[in-house]
């Protein structure tokens, strides 16, 4: 079981996780952004850096969004650093780049990357160039059909991802999200997922990609959570959240054993001391007062299990 110190107890990356994202004209910044804000408030809320990202593109420069918007991009070559992700972002625009200069340069980048993930229509150019044959890959809704017709060497389903060894295919912006949000789950555990998705207010126990998930396998452990997050000042016994649930005791210890690798008492108190961090990180509110908004009797119970969970006191996490 885990201890209250879950950051480091969490599942931490052997090393840095690397992904390149190829952008090219037209390219949705709404799937952009939530492919990378989600890696972005993991490296936040662990206090390190278990992902970094580059933003490339075949010539380098400023790439033009769908919307206008103007992203700076290193060009990408074969001879820079490998990366585990190199994660393909088109979208409007596809068909004009399906042309044997673009298509060749990405069978030729592919060899750099350890998987390669195509964003919204990026699977169409990953299929176009022949990297997902004998594969199974789906694309946007509204190309589903015409994709299925045109690329038949390709397994098609409709999911909102889909992984198939070393390609993995997203349908479109949100999706791309929750995709974000299970390689942090696969890179740093379900912990920090979890924390993620609490950061972004979303709901983790939809269905989406593989139907065995662990994060979609029990909505138990989805609804004790969001008890738990709507009792953080007055925290409520975890008999009686089970009673609430209506569940016993020991199912629920089960489910958060077998989920989430801990008590539901010590996530419990995990989450408590997130809202801590972050409201030390945000707020000028004293630490007496940060104390008793989450759910500790005086400021220094809270600082000791602070410093225990992150390695600082909260008055540090002002200063470093």
């Amino acid at each position: 079981m885990l201890d209250i110190n879950m950051h480091k107890k969490a599942k931490s990356p052997a090393k840095t996780v690397k992904i390149d994202l190829l952008l090219f004209d037209g390219f949705s910044n709404h799937c952009l952004a939530n492919t990378l804000e989600p890696f972005r408030a993991s490296n936040t809320i662990t206090g390190q850096s278990p992902f970094q990202w580059r933003l490339l593109s075949l010539d380098g420069g400023l790439v033009r969004s769908s919307s206008g918007m103007l992203v700076q991009t290193e060009k990408a070559t074969s001879t820079k650093p490998p990366c585990d992700y190199l994660m393909v972002t088109a979208s409007y625009g596809h068909l004009t780049l399906c042309r044997s200069q673009v298509l060749s340069a990405l069978r030729v980048l592919c060899a750099n990357a350890k998987c390669l993930v195509g964003l919204d229509m990026g699977a169409w150019l990953l299929a176009a160039a022949g990297l997902l044959d004998d594969r199974s890959a789906t694309i946007h809704a509204h190309l589903f059909e015409s994709f299925s017709e045109t690329f038949t060497q390709v397994d098609t389903r409709q999911e909102r991802f889909v992984i198939d060894g070393s390609r993995i295919t997203c349908g479109g912006a949100m999706a791309s999200f929750d995709l974000s949000l299970m390689l942090i789950g696969e890179h740093c555990g379900e912990i920090i997922r979890l924390d993620v998705a609490s950061f972004f207010l979303h709901q983790g126990d939809q269905p989406f990609g593989d139907a065995d998930n662990i994060s979609v396998r029990s909505k138990l452990v989805s609804r004790a959570l969001v008890l738990m997050d709507e009792n953080i000042e007055a925290p409520v016994p975890i008999p009686i959240i089970a009673s609430r649930l209506g569940c016993s005791l020991k199912s629920l210890q089960r489910r958060f054993a077998r989920i989430l690798n801990a008590t539901p008492g010590q996530v419990y108190r995990h989450r408590r001391l997130i809202a801590a961090k972050s409201l030390a990180e945000s707020t000028d509110l004293s630490i007496a007062e940060i104390a008793a908004r989450c759910g500790y009797e005086n400021a220094s119970s809270m600082t000791r299990a602070f410093k225990s969970q992150f390695g600082t006191t909260p008055m540090n996490t002002r200063t470093d």
